[in-house]
């Protein structure tokens, strides 16, 4: 599947690792995907990306990225659908960091790869990476670019997902920055690339 990804999409996976090292993170999660987007210059994602506003509200996803990890990953429908059977997260992470200090629900950052010696993609992020590649079957494109790893991280449900929309950049308004008008081209492609 690499050999159809693009320069741009190729830069963006590796820049996903060099995310995951500088955090000092154990394996390079959707979230790397993301910021390595946010990082990428020229090509239809860097201009979606822009025409969305995502580039001036950087701070305003690092800090959503930084609460959900203290909410060790649960998305916002998770803490929602906990609030409706009486469980206020909230007052869990304020006792759990009051007990064993901030940021103690986040993911354990040690792994494998400290050993083997290479980060390994969490099951999030390896289905991201597929995810594009349904998207752009879906778009008729014979190639995996920027803009299908953007898109495919905006359909598979979750924090990154959940970040994304909070900021405006849903499924549908990324399409639409990508492809204009003729967004609803290969939908069958949506479909599946949010089942998955």
């Amino acid at each position: 599947m690499f050999e159809r990804f693009t320069r741009g999409a190729r830069s963006t996976v590796k820049g996903a690792v060099a995310q995951a090292e500088r955090a000092g993170a154990g394996s390079v999660t959707e979230e790397h995907l993301l910021l390595a987007l946010l990082e990428q210059e020229g090509g239809r994602a860097a201009f979606a990306v822009t025409a969305l506003g995502l580039h001036d509200r950087r701070a305003s996803l690092d800090a959503a990225f930084a609460e959900a990890r203290r909410r060790g990953g649960l998305t916002r429908a998770d803490t929602d659908a906990l609030a409706g059977i009486g469980i206020d997260l909230g007052a869990i992470v304020s006792r759990v960091e009051g007990a064993h200090g901030e940021g103690a629900l986040e993911a354990d950052r040690r792994s494998r790869r400290w050993w083997s010696g290479h980060r390994p993609f969490t099951p999030g992020a390896k289905t991201v990476l597929e995810n594009a590649l349904r998207v752009a079957l879906g778009r008729g494109d014979r190639f995996i670019g920027e803009e299908h790893l953007l898109l495919a991280l905006t359909a598979k449900p979750g924090v990154v997902a959940d970040v994304l929309a909070e900021h405006g950049a849903t499924y549908t308004a990324v399409q639409r920055a990508l492809y204009g008008p003729e967004a609803g081209r290969g939908g069958a492609g949506q479909g599946h690339a949010q089942a998955g």
